[in-house]
């Protein structure tokens, strides 16, 4: 009797043992313990780069980041995710090409001004500026084909090519006036190399089936080499007004251009 009585007790005390862990296992999980959903392969985990690049957004949409505000550097945001410096320097330059940011060369990294939507850019169409002074625009192409120039694929951001490559000469009333060397996105605008540039400038078609988000440009004062020179009828030693244009659809960059224009013939203006 005594030893089915003391079995027993150690029974019912094994089963208070095993029923106290599993309560307390159920506490830690919330209370509900899923045994087979324990044995599930975790979803793939998101690229750190991505992460820190969500976590800077959420700081600033919460107001954490002011907008002209310094945020931490590259080595203090290394130390607070554990990844190397390549990664959080990746994080910030996507953020800074998408405008978020704004990197100042020995000063810092900076939350990017507030910008609006109804802020415009306003990139004339060199048929319509001609228009405007009743005058008649006429376009001789010189060259419509695939290339694969590493500067250029460089430029739009291509790892391969082709890109597509034209070169156009524009003139006002019979004078030419400006000399258009364009390389192009396929990705943006696929049938590219099908259009009639002599009806429709390349600008033209381009506005019309994706306006432009944003663009960068440089001006110079450069003297043309002979091929340009000959092309817009100058003078040997006479000089240009080169204007270098790069404009983005969406996330993409759309077209790299270079304009040459007669300095005694032409002046540069435009809105912003």
């Amino acid at each position: 009797m005594n030893t089915t009585t003391n079995e027993q007790k150690q029974a019912e005390q094994s089963a208070q043992t095993g029923a106290q862990a599993a309560a307390q296992i159920s506490a830690r999980s919330g209370g509900n313990v899923d045994r087979a959903a324990c044995k599930e392969t975790p979803p793939k985990a998101m690229p750190a780069y991505e992460q820190i690049k969500r976590y800077v957004i959420r700081r600033i949409t919460e107001g954490d980041w002011k907008p002209g505000g310094l945020i931490p550097s590259e080595t203090e945001l290394v130390k607070e995710f554990g990844v190397a410096r390549m990664t959080v320097s990746r994080a910030l330059r996507e953020l800074t090409s998408e405008r978020v940011l704004t990197r100042v060369q020995g000063s810092g990294t900076f939350v990017a001004p507030q910008r609006y939507e109804s802020t415009v850019l306003e990139i004339r169409n060199i048929a319509d500026e001609i228009a405007a002074r009743g005058h008649r625009h006429s376009a001789r192409v010189l060259t419509l084909e695939p290339s694969d120039d590493p500067q250029a694929l460089e430029a739009l951001g291509l790892s391969s090519g082709p890109a597509f490559h034209s070169c156009i000469v524009h003139s006002e009333e019979g004078e030419p006036i400006q000399y258009e060397d364009r390389y192009v996105n396929p990705k943006v605008f696929p049938e590219y190399l099908q259009q009639d540039f002599t009806i429709e400038t390349p600008n033209h078609y381009m506005v019309r089936l994706a306006p432009i988000q944003r663009a960068e440009f440089r001006i110079y004062a450069q003297k043309p080499d002979a091929y340009v020179r000959r092309h817009l009828s100058m003078e040997i030693g006479e000089p240009c007004l080169q204007l270098w244009r790069r404009t983005w659809v969406g996330e993409d960059v759309a077209t790299s251009v270079q304009l040459w224009h007669p300095a005694s013939r032409f002046h540069l203006a435009g809105n912003v």
